[in-house]
């Protein structure tokens, strides 16, 4: 095992404002966060992306969510440690373990349409064995079916088509190492472990980490709330961009 590399984009916004680190869903990219970015003008913003996907390199060697989180409070320290938290999916995932290992580095976190266990580890041994035969591409159809609430495609189809071009461009070794990853990931049990304050969101339409997911996080944790995207499945920055800007906006802004 060995801490992958991420990649950050060069933060944006005001000097001095609080810095504020957004992770992505697997498969995805810093695409998933673009229009919610901008609704975000209180804070510094940087966002980063999983190894082999958009700017950062392949993996070299498989790793954990754990190690994910270990490279990510690195990256967060060379930016100025505090900042405000919110991950995706894997992003989440990546986050509440941050809280476990490390939670002098983030004074809030917003967990994303994630969970504190995704699912059956079979289901992502299958996953990562027909990415390592087939390619990222064989996935497209049944991700654009998880992603996606009903009517999202026709609502802004440039933008999810960048996202399953971005799924599709992905480094298939790097995309399996993350199911493998993710097949170890259970944070259930520690939950009660994390003090700082934590907001789970979950889309009204998402079945991977649908609303009892999201509910798991903000009572088992020492200071959780949760609210609800409407309109939205998997992908909500994506989806409702506006609806998460302003949920960030008001949990971040009631903490700091």
């Amino acid at each position: 095992m060995t801490q992958p590399a991420l990649a950050f984009t060069p933060p944006v916004g005001p000097d001095g404002a609080p810095l504020l680190v957004l992770g992505p869903s697997l498969g995805t990219s810093t695409i998933l966060w673009e229009d919610v970015v901008p609704h975000l003008g209180a804070y510094r913003v940087t966002c980063w992306d999983l190894p082999g996907h958009g700017a950062a390199k392949p993996a070299a060697a498989p790793f954990t969510v754990g190690e994910v989180a270990d490279a990510l409070a690195a990256g967060i320290r060379d930016l100025g440690a505090p900042a405000l938290y919110a991950g995706v999916s894997l992003g989440g995932a990546t986050g509440l373990e941050l809280l476990l290992r490390h939670p002098d580095v983030v004074s809030a976190a917003a967990i994303l349409c994630a969970s504190p266990k995704f699912g059956d580890p079979a289901m992502w041994a299958d996953r990562a064995a027909q990415v390592r035969t087939q390619g990222t591409g064989s996935l497209i159809v049944g991700s654009a079916q998880r992603w996606f609430a009903p009517g999202s495609i026709e609502r802004r189809p440039v933008l999810t088509g960048r996202l399953l071009h971005a799924l599709r461009d992905a480094d298939d070794a790097s995309y399996a190492l993350c199911c493998d990853a993710l097949a170890q990931y259970d944070v259930t049990a520690r939950l009660g472990e994390i003090a700082t304050p934590v907001l789970a969101v979950y889309g009204e339409h998402d079945g991977v980490s649908p609303e009892e997911h999201a509910q798991t996080i903000a009572e088992g944790v020492r200071d959780g709330r949760m609210v609800r995207i409407d309109d939205a499945s998997h992908l909500a920055p994506a989806e409702r961009p506006d609806q998460v800007a302003a949920v960030l906006n008001d949990f971040f802004g009631g903490v700091r």
